[in-house]
């Protein structure tokens, strides 16, 4: 059975990862997936993505998720905006802020996958993948 919406399948995991403490999620491995959990990474939302063999012949990416002392996590929300029904596209001025900056918009670009604050600082709009906060 073919997925509709892989991005979204990655974003529940880490939603499902989060909810029972678990300190790494395992991902199916893609480009898109990726680039990112590198973004994620970069961004400070996550410690560490590598890419591990599976019994199968494909291989995951395991995404380590960053828990503070208290064992809070680094991610409190993490949704899919730009939906395969319902994109999503935003120019670099019409780039949309979570909550009031504090959070990150991850984009898809011409300029490859970034962030909506890289998206401005390099004046080129997009898909908006996805919000982190």
């Amino acid at each position: 059975m073919t997925m509709t919406d892989p991005i979204a399948d990655m974003l529940t995991r880490i939603r499902n990862g989060i909810q029972v403490r678990k300190r790494t999620v395992d991902v199916p491995t893609s480009r898109m997936k990726s680039s990112i959990a590198l973004v994620l990474k970069d961004s400070g939302y996550i410690s560490d993505v590598e890419v591990v063999e599976s019994e199968t012949k494909f291989p995951l990416l395991r995404l380590h998720l960053k828990y503070d002392r208290d064992g809070i996590c680094a991610i409190s929300e993490i949704k899919r905006v730009s939906k395969p029904g319902c994109r999503v596209y935003a120019a670099s001025r019409d780039i949309p802020l979570v909550r009031r900056g504090l959070g990150t918009t991850i984009m898809t670009t011409a300029k490859g996958l970034m962030t909506g604050k890289q998206a401005v600082e390099a004046g080129v709009g997009g898909e908006v993948l996805c919000s982190v906060f």
